[in-house]
């Protein structure tokens, strides 16, 4: 049997609240203007930090200071990722801004790694439309610093960030199995053969008693609601519009139970030990993936008394 792997992305905005500090810090970027914040040391730091890392106290005083600096130290980028300030070749260098007494991690635009080196001096290139984010300093450039014009506008009180993950995932074989197992339309769990606890997905090994799950288990489409929670806050990228359901859903001869969605009834209707049914996709639809299955419904069953579940919450 050949293990599955598959490429995966994991992808969203974060969005947060900047506070006082890093507000006006970025605010300050925007309008191409870069500020630091004075320690009870006397040091200047840059980017800003709310408090003192000594004394822990909080900093108020700021400090403007220049866009232009020298690189402490370096190291050279090939290959760029995706995401980069550059999609060249670079160095991302530590540069000490004049005015501050701390450096700042930012790339340097250069063509070559001959073409840097600790000690020389940089500017800000900014960029071309600031929009109040640390992007607005696009990169650092050779040179001293040349007069920008200024910026204006509101406060940043709010920066949005993409996150962004791709990796290949190799499945086990006991996962592959699963895997395949979801593709015809099949549930395989695995038992232990200590305690005898069936594992769905199938971990390959117990662990409880650390000892591999080799006995193969195909479980039925119908399980017990143990615990759920009714969604009714949107969010980006939601495929169901609030209110529904999300619950864990343990299904008949299993001992773990996993999340899914309950759909086809009121969402107010949804209980502890409300029998569930599978409801799957159209067959055509069928992958290696337990999105086969579209949702969970009422079965019409009379509810599993609590004692049948209550070792599984």
């Amino acid at each position: 049997m050949t293990s599955l792997s598959a490429p995966l992305n994991v992808e969203f905005d974060y969005t947060r609240s900047l506070g006082p500090v890093l507000g006006r810090f970025i605010t300050g970027l925007r309008d191409r203007r870069i500020e630091g914040i004075r320690g009870d040391d006397g040091r200047v730091h840059v980017p800003p930090v709310e408090y003192d890392p000594v004394t822990a106290r909080k900093l108020t005083e700021w400090v403007e200071v220049a866009a232009a600096g020298t690189v402490r130290t370096w190291t050279w980028v090939s290959e760029p990722d995706e995401g980069q300030p550059l999609t060249r070749p670079f160095a991302w260098a530590l540069i000490q801004l004049d005015g501050a007494d701390t450096s700042m991690l930012h790339a340097v635009d250069v063509p070559s790694p001959d073409d840097i080196r600790t000690g020389m001096r940089v500017r800000v290139r900014w960029a071309a439309d600031p929009v109040g984010s640390m992007h607005d300093i696009a990169c650092f450039e050779p040179g001293e610093a040349v007069e920008a014009q200024a910026g204006q506008g509101e406060a940043v009180t709010m920066v949005t960030t993409p996150v962004r993950l791709a990796y290949t995932h190799s499945a086990s074989a006991e996962e592959t199995r699963y895997l395949d197992g979801l593709r015809e339309g099949r549930l395989l769990g695995q038992r232990c053969p200590v305690c005898r606890k069936v594992y769905i997905p199938p971990r390959g090994a117990c662990p409880t008693d650390g000892v591999p799950t080799v006995d193969e288990v195909e479980l039925p489409d119908h399980g017990t609601v143990t615990t759920f929670c009714i969604v009714n806050v949107p969010f980006l990228g939601q495929r169901i519009a609030p209110p529904y359901v999300a619950a864990y859903v343990l299904l008949d001869g299993a001992d773990i139970a996993f999340q899914h969605l309950i759909l086809g009834c009121d969402a107010s209707s949804v209980r502890m030990g409300m029998r569930v049914e599978a409801v799957w996709r159209p067959r055509e639809e069928w992958q290696q993936s337990l999105a086969n299955i579209d949702h969970f419904e009422p079965s019409g069953e009379p509810d599993a008394p609590f004692e049948t579940y209550s070792q599984h919450l």
